[in-house]
């Protein structure tokens, strides 16, 4: 008679490398923004750091390659998923579909929380107040 055994628990080389591999993307997407913001920071198409930004275009800008840079961010999430689900020994399927399916509303709360905590500056006939 032989007794069935199932895995009691998943590999944790496995799990960490699956939280290394999202945590490197989210720094991969902040390094890229904070890149390019610096790069059109130097090269004067953007007014100095701290101080605000009120053109339209070039808020269309920042927001273009930005969305690129997310865009990318989620196909690679869901690329890692695909790989992750075909290879099936990484656990249940469903936690690599949450990830990507919890990338956007996780986004949006933290621009939330962002806004939320960031300090409100007063403008003056577009002066910072004293």
């Amino acid at each position: 008679m032989t007794i069935p055994l199932t895995r009691t628990s998943p590999h944790p080389r496995r799990l960490l490398r699956s939280t290394g591999a999202v945590f490197l993307g989210f720094i991969t997407v902040v390094v890229l923004s904070l890149g390019t913001d610096q790069v059109l920071h130097v090269f004067q198409v953007y007014p100095p750091w701290g101080q605000p930004m009120y053109d339209p275009g070039l808020n269309l800008l920042a927001l273009s390659y930005r969305i690129v840079y997310a865009v990318i961010g989620f196909v690679l999430s869901t690329a890692g998923a695909i790989a992750t689900i075909s290879m099936g020994d990484f656990g249940p399927a469903w936690y690599p579909i949450a990830l990507v399916l919890t990338t956007f509303p996780c986004a949006w709360l933290g621009g939330a929380l962002h806004r939320r905590t960031s300090p409100v500056t007063v403008f003056h006939n577009n002066q910072p107040a004293r």
